[in-house]
């Protein structure tokens, strides 16, 4: 007898009358799905679908993935450049040197006035890989201020300090791949089915083949925490001290990987000292995990042959985030997980494109990971460049969350913002509306002219969108695909490489510089800075440069559906055609001695708690409908439909006490603001807890802190307190319907 799916009719895709297909990789999360967009007789973009021979997604595509034809032609997309004197002023139409040139002058004008660092940048990590590194040469290179940053710092911030502190360099170590050979998975505040969809089908892909334990730690009861074997509901903001009891037991009971410590690893006695001090009965009352609960899962990591961990924003967005990435590699270096296939140390970033930023935007250092402080990276640099190395500076400026409040002091007078928005994703939204009026001048680049942060644009440029442009995106397991151009940019919009290398023009230390001409042209640039050639420096340690493209090229990635760096030009001479799967498979690390560190990492409560007026936790996250501030998403049918709307998850109990029914509208109500949502009781979440949705403008941000981890930057989202106050219905139905208007 048949069951389930193999009894029902097949599925039956509607003829949109597709005459060619383009290839591409998806422009939404980090999974890095090849995807095919189909073009009508008119050359319109009317469907998607999913590669089989590409490795990453085998022919799957999420429901975003399906939809993403919709965003070329959705509702309020920019199509001319605007210009405007102040802000809430109506907007004019301008031609592209009238904007272009509003823009430098005003960049000139505030630099001559009050010094190069009175301009800030912030960008994205969803526009291409060479657009980065275009706009990095641009800010470094012809702008000159330091205080430059991606909005990556909101969410894999804490990854890349984690990741350079133990093991010396950025770059995620692991693969898809090594969900097929582990035999023990941990995933920390990680909601794969509706984070990375596919990403989780590759892992129960692995799991129908052999099983293995997954435990998953999250203060929710989310999908992933259903399906996982253990669910370890952890108080929030306190993983670390989970990671330190855990590091507790394997030592305590002679589980750790002795050999593997003693060939490739630092700092082991002063970890040890530390985590002695997180025994499993004082862990417990902190982070609510029961002593023998971490004992089990302790020895079940350390008992396998290969254990292997994943995080995403659980851990990143905390005042601990740093720490908490640092503990996951000191679990993973203790037990010799790290390099091997299905032992590994994973974090799973967010946006499409988050490590291209982090590899070549230049951001936080200089492209390929070369770093500020090392005056032979600024040398190698300056000179492909062509411009005096003495133009950089010797350490990074702010971050993007430390440049909010130096535009809040007025020691920041311009802000250019590219592609984000941060009156919806910053913390404290109310604060940034009030840092945003302060400024002298402000510039929007962004595919869509409603994205609420161009409310306090002085000049707005509209950017073509994702495959209306040519050039590659670097997903989570560091694999390198490309977008080829499936139609001409929407109206007068344009690709965002061409706006940084026309604005680089209107100076004269610009003009100097060589610019490419094409996508491809600047790939080929960025390949000679990515390896060590005589001219350039190797890495830390002596050894090769990690990350190396030199091998690539945009055919070689077309064909292959992706190449993992490193991938060196050596490896294209002796005929290689996959990328390299993981790092520090041989041991060596990015430290000059080539040892990875462990850290001594104490845990110091800063949460804000929930208390007598602000009794619930506020905790965050994504929807598999959504995408971050729903500037795309929000304008797709079916994204839309299932889920329209401000909600938030209550438990029954805790309704029940405070008068709350089911779909009914409250008012949430924090130390910084307030916000009306729909209800939805649920047990996904415990008696002191409520659960949004962040990707509303109108919701979450009002309400959230922020504290900074000290050393990533990277704000604290989930971790704040709450009331819930009773609201007018009919009032409250108005007030959302109004604010999902804009």
């Amino acid at each position: 007898m048949l069951f389930g799916r193999r009894k029902k009719n097949p599925i039956k895709l509607a003829d949109k009358g597709v005459m060619e297909w383009k290839y591409a990789t998806c422009s939404y999360c980090s999974v890095g799905c090849s995807i095919e967009i189909g073009l009508n007789s008119e050359g319109r973009a009317v469907t998607t679908r999913g590669v089989g021979g590409a490795d990453v997604n085998r022919g799957k595509l999420c429901i975003k993935g399906l939809s993403e034809a919709q965003i070329f032609e959705a509702s309020g997309r920019g199509s001319e450049p605007l210009i405007r004197g102040k802000i809430f002023e109506p907007w004019q139409s301008c031609a592209w040197d009238e904007a272009l040139d509003k823009t430098a002058d005003e960049f000139k004008r505030i630099q001559e006035k009050y010094g190069r660092d009175a301009v800030a940048v912030v960008s994205t990590g969803q526009i291409m890989t060479e657009e980065f590194y275009t706009l990095g040469k641009l800010v470094r290179g012809v702008i000159g201020t330091n205080n430059y940053d991606g909005n990556t710092t909101l969410c894999m911030a804490s990854a890349v300090s984690g990741y350079k502190r133990s093991f010396g360099s950025d770059g995620p170590p692991g693969c898809y791949d090594d969900f097929e050979h582990t035999e023990c998975l941990l995933a920390f505040g990680s909601n794969l089915p509706e984070q990375h969809p596919i990403i989780y089908w590759r892992l129960k892909e692995a799991l129908d083949k052999r099983k293995f334990p997954v435990i998953v730690v999250d203060p929710r009861v989310t999908m992933f925490a259903q399906f996982a074997d253990i669910h370890l509901a952890i108080t929030p903001g306190t993983d670390l001290v989970l990671l330190n009891a855990l590091a507790h037991v394997i030592l305590d009971e002679g589980l750790q990987d002795v050999e593997y410590l003693e060939q490739h690893c630092n700092g082991f006695a002063q970890m040890r000292e530390l985590v002695q001090l997180y025994n499993p009965v004082y862990a417990a009352k902190i982070c609510g995990i029961d002593e023998d609960t971490i004992r089990n899962v302790a020895r079940l990591y350390a008992k396998a042959d290969s254990a292997m961990s994943i995080w995403t924003m659980g851990i990143n967005q905390s005042t601990h985030g740093s720490d908490g990435v640092c503990a996951i590699n000191n679990l993973n270096l203790i037990t010799g997980n790290m390099g091997k296939p299905g032992g590994t140390s994973l974090s799973i970033t967010g946006q499409c494109n988050a490590m291209g930023t982090r590899e070549w935007s230049s951001c936080s250092g200089l492209p390929g990971y070369r770093q500020l402080e090392n005056e032979n990276h600024r040398k190698e640099v300056a000179a492909v460049w062509g411009v005096d190395p003495a133009l950089f500076p010797s350490e990074r400026g702010l971050a993007q969350t430390d440049i909010f409040p130096a535009i809040e002091a007025g020691e920041i007078k311009a802000l250019w913002l590219v592609a984000t928005n941060p009156m919806t994703s910053m913390a404290n939204s109310p604060r940034i509306r009030k840092t945003l009026e302060k400024l002298e001048f402000c510039v929007v680049q962004d595919s869509y002219q409603d994205a609420e942060s161009v409310q306090y644009a002085h000049v707005f440029l509209p950017g073509a969108v994702w495959a209306e442009k040519e050039g590659c995106f670097t997903n989570t397991e560091r694999r390198v695909n490309i977008t080829r151009a499936s139609q001409p940019p929407f109206a007068q919009s344009k690709p965002d490489g061409w706006i940084f290398t026309q604005l680089a023009r209107r100076w004269q230390r610009g003009r100097a510089m060589q610019w490419a001409e094409t996508p491809e042209q600047t790939f080929e640039e960025m390949k000679r800075l990515s390896c060590a050639d005589g001219v350039n420096s190797p890495g830390a340690n002596g050894s090769p440069r990690m990350l190396d493209i030199s091998g690539m090229t945009y055919d070689k990635i077309e064909r292959a559906r992706g190449l993992q760096w490193p991938f060196r030009e050596s490896d294209a001479q002796q005929g290689k055609v996959v990328g390299t799967a993981r790092l520090y498979s041989d041991g060596e690390f990015q430290f000059p001695d080539g040892k990875a560190r462990l850290l001594a990492l104490p845990y110091i409560e800063n949460n804000e708690l929930p208390c007598g007026d602000f009794p619930f936790w506020l905790n965050s996250g994504r929807v598999v409908e959504h995408f971050h501030t729903r500037t795309k998403t929000g304008k797709i049918g079916n994204c839309n439909k299932f889920s329209p709307t401000a909600y938030m998850e209550i438990n029954p109990d805790a309704a029940a006490e405070q008068g709350v029914e089911h779909m009914q509208y409250v008012r949430l109500v924090s130390r910084r603001g307030d916000a009306i949502v729909l209800a939805q009781l649920t047990q996904r979440v415990p008696y002191n807890m409520v659960f949004i949705p962040f990707h509303f403008h109108e919701c979450v941000n009002r309400l959230s802190l922020g504290l900074l981890d000290p050393h990533s930057r990277q704000p604290a989202f989930k971790q704040s307190a709450v009331r819930i106050e009773a609201c007018d219905q009919a009032e409250a139905a108005r007030t959302n319907a109004a604010m999902r208007t804009f």
